[in-house]
């Protein structure tokens, strides 16, 4: 063999190999390296003996240790059930909205199980934060149309608005203008009204002729002052917060042609531990009675 040639810079032999004049030395590895190189060879081997590893025509080596993370996700997700189960046996044995809250597991599941529904089922109609649209009440205040107690949104969701249950709950915005009840002038006076009501610009004259009509035909629901009422689930007019939009056109809209939303009932739709935990989020997202 051919002597082997020296760098003279480093005093370290060459390989043999150039480029462009540059020579690659012939340095050893880091012996750190070398045997943290073994180690892992026999680190691997012991892996073998122990865990699941060669592949077969029939399956696989099972391993000392049996392990099977299918086994243990399996086992996992059964753990999860039998907790959720065992929470919303709880969830639904208790009678007020004190005992959940006060409890700060089961507050924590009620409301992210209970977010969880409301995403899946009411958030089309209602917002994903609950906000609520024109037409589909904003979840968020403390307006209620029948009541923000946690009693009365389970029995909300139970049964449902105008829906076909037999328990709905049940109101009637009635068409005056369609009706033939109220005339133009008439239907323009109570908006006047309503929009005084409010706290709008209106015109003091028709404001009058309209609180004589509001009277007559509105008061028995809306109340004398516009203070609503939330068992004939009349909205409140005597504040900003609207359903349908508070403009004097919408306004006059809605006495004309009147107004019957409609909320569909859950109790065959979900379980009513799923209801529970629904009406345990939105009376917790700012709104509850």
């Amino acid at each position: 063999m051919a002597d082997k040639e020296i760098d003279e810079a480093t005093g370290v032999e060459t390989t043999g190999h150039s480029w462009d004049g540059l020579k690659e030395l012939n340095n050893p590895l880091p012996r750190w390296w070398v045997n943290l190189f073994y180690a892992t060879i026999v680190w691997s081997v012991f892996y073998w003996i122990l865990m699941p590893a060669w592949p077969g025509l029939t399956g696989h080596t099972k391993g000392l240790r049996n392990h099977s993370d299918r086994a243990n996700v399996a086992q996992k997700l059964a753990d999860l059930d039998d907790y959720r189960s065992s929470t919303m046996d709880r969830l639904v044995s208790v009678d007020t909205i004190d005992e959940i809250m006060g409890d700060d597991d089961l507050r924590e599941f009620a409301v992210a199980a209970g977010e969880a529904v409301f995403g899946d089922n009411c958030a089309t109609c209602h917002g994903a934060g609950g906000q609520g649209f024109s037409g589909y009440p904003n979840l968020n205040d403390d307006e209620w149309i029948w009541g923000g107690s946690f009693d009365q949104i389970q029995k909300t969701i139970h049964h449902g608005i105008r829906s076909d249950h037999p328990e709905a709950r049940f109101s009637l915005m009635q068409a005056f203008g369609k009706d033939g009840v109220l005339n133009r002038t008439q239907i323009k006076d109570v908006t006047e009204y309503v929009v005084a009501l409010s706290g709008g610009d209106a015109d003091n004259e028709a404001v009058g002729r309209g609180a004589v009509i509001f009277e007559e035909q509105c008061a028995a629901c809306h109340g004398v002052s516009g203070e609503g009422s939330q068992d004939m689930g009349a909205p409140q007019l005597a504040n900003k917060i609207w359903l349908y939009g508070g403009d004097r056109s919408v306004i006059q809209e809605t006495i004309t042609n009147g107004r019957g939303g409609v909320m569909p009932a859950w109790t065959d739709r979900l379980s009513n531990e799923q209801i529970v935990a629904v009406s345990v989020y939105v009376h917790s997202l700012g709104g509850g009675e």
